[in-house]
């Protein structure tokens, strides 16, 4: 039988770099790449004006419920990636691990330098998880006068993303001499692109202005 990619993969990790560097390496790039993922399909339905306005058109409560639940969904992500390496007396799987994992001295140092970035990049991301999202901050609700929200938008995530891309990514580079590539979105039939064109093929058929029936040819350059 052939060996699941995936557990040759961890295999390979942990054959590099150890059982226990290898074994919290490939969770975390598991993680990561799923994020990655999860986050471009996001960003495909609110990367344009003309993108939401299919979006509100054809069910906007519903679509608001789903977006709002893919950003709370990022940040909290982002947020357990860059946790603390034991919370409540339990250990977590976080990038601040993988410093302590690692024996060159050189290499350490670089990836401390790297994590400590990439928890500044995501420190909005703590805030907004702490205070709104895994719990509500009564002051937050309740006082108009109290602190906002560190400031979170799609660039700022992207740059958080990024910042913990690279952690891995040396680490790769150092134990398996290549470079590590994580995709927003990979398209395909499943995607929240052709969801969007269905939509909007779908409206305008039931308005008259096109046959059920279409090519892609019909989707606008936004679509």
């Amino acid at each position: 039988m052939t060996e699941p990619t995936a557990e040759a993969a961890k295999n390979k990790y942990i054959e590099k770099m150890g059982e226990a560097l290898g074994s919290q390496f490939d969770a975390l790039f598991r993680e990561v790449a799923w994020l990655h993922f999860r986050w471009g399909e996001y960003v495909e339905l609110v990367g344009n004006p003309k993108r939401v306005e299919v979006l509100d058109e054809a069910a906007s409560a519903l679509f608001r419920i789903i977006l709002e639940a893919l950003w709370e969904q990022t940040l909290l992500h982002i947020a357990r990636l860059t946790d603390r390496p034991k919370s409540s007396g339990k250990e977590n799987l976080t990038i601040r691990n993988l410093p302590e994992l690692v024996r060159d001295p050189e290499m350490k140092q670089t990836l401390v330098e790297l994590v400590e970035t990439a928890e500044s990049k995501a420190q909005f991301c703590r805030d907004w998880r702490n205070r709104h999202i895994a719990h509500r901050d009564l002051d937050l609700a309740m006082n108009k006068s109290a602190k906002e929200l560190e400031i979170a938008s799609i660039s700022l995530v992207n740059e958080a993303l990024a910042s913990i891309a690279k952690v891995l990514n040396e680490v790769s580079l150092h134990y398996m001499d290549s470079a590590l590539g994580f995709t927003l979105g990979v398209g395909g039939a499943g995607n929240a692109l052709r969801l969007l064109r269905l939509l909007h093929h779908g409206m305008r058929a039931q308005m008259g202005k096109l046959p059920v029936a279409s090519s892609k040819e019909d989707y606008p350059p936004e679509l």
